[in-house]
């Protein structure tokens, strides 16, 4: 099987040129009186309609798998940007106790919990941040604290991959 098959007329000095032909049943057969054969076509038979039809077959089965791998670059992709989520976390409690845990949503949810999640923190109270904490992932948020005594802190969470 080539690449391809060109497909050919079948091309007669005379195109649509009969004789009948009287037959003992009394029945009429029509025979076909090319005259001269310009150029031999390409037969119309099971093998050549069944070779087409493999190479559709075929066609589509590569169309499919190139589709597939678009949707996996895109969902790449989609994770290696990143969602943003930003918060302000709030500490009500005199250190060392701290009360500042908050569950973020994830405006897109993921396909696994194979994500992670970068943090920018700041604050302008005294005390400092801490430690961040990211627990309890799940595929549609997930809780983030800090361990210092500031009163408040901002976070800036760029969170990327866990698509499927």
């Amino acid at each position: 099987m080539g690449l391809f098959k060109i497909w050919k007329d079948h091309v007669t000095q005379f195109s649509n040129r009969y004789k009948e032909v009287q037959n003992a049943d009394g029945t009429i057969t029509h025979e076909a009186v090319e005259g001269e054969v310009i150029q031999e076509g390409t037969p119309q038979n099971a093998k050549n309609f069944n070779d087409l039809e493999e190479r559709v077959l075929a066609g589509g089965e590569v169309a499919g798998l190139a589709l597939l791998k678009v949707s996996m670059a895109e969902s790449r992709i989609k994770g290696l940007q990143g969602e943003i989520v930003e918060a302000t976390l709030t500490n009500t409690k005199e250190y060392p106790f701290n009360n500042s845990k908050k569950t973020l949503a994830l405006a897109t949810p993921r396909g696994n919990l194979d994500y992670t999640v970068d943090v920018e923190a700041s604050t302008e109270d005294a005390g400092g941040i801490g430690e961040i904490k990211i627990t309890d992932k799940q595929l549609n948020g997930f809780k983030i604290e800090y361990c210092g005594a500031a009163k408040e802190v901002k976070v800036k969470c760029t969170v990327r991959g866990g698509y499927a």
